[in-house]
């Protein structure tokens, strides 16, 4: 097999361990993270009625580099403004079997700073 189709396997795999301690209900929605190599992606979601709530990405914020620390920092804090603009405290997160290093911990951190509590 191929290395990327491996790497895509164990991500899978996982994901579907995190997944089933995580779900996110009205009081606490789901933060869901999603990382390529040139963008980051964050929504929350209400899994009871299956609808996204709030979602931002480094493409929406046009950022110049999508892909590095600092812009995940920052998708992080204008994704935690929206949310509690929505009414949004509290999330629960979901670093989609991602390990919680770089990108996604800096997501984190972002949304911390910008509100959120996990």
């Amino acid at each position: 097999m191929k290395q990327h189709k491996i790497k895509t396997l164990r991500r899978a795999r996982r994901k579907t361990g995190t997944r089933k301690k995580i779900f996110g209900d009205t009081q606490r929605p789901r933060l869901t993270v999603y990382r390529s190599l040139k963008e980051i992606y964050a929504q929350i979601i209400d899994d009871m009625d299956g609808k996204t709530l709030v979602a931002w990405s480094s493409k929406q914020a046009k950022l110049g580099n999508g892909g590095n620390i600092a812009a995940a920092t920052e998708i992080g804090k204008q994704l935690a403004e929206k949310a509690v603009a929505a009414g949004i405290t509290q999330v629960q997160f979901d670093r989609n079997g991602f390990k919680y290093h770089g990108r996604v911990k800096a997501l984190a951190d972002g949304a911390r700073e910008g509100g959120l509590k996990f």
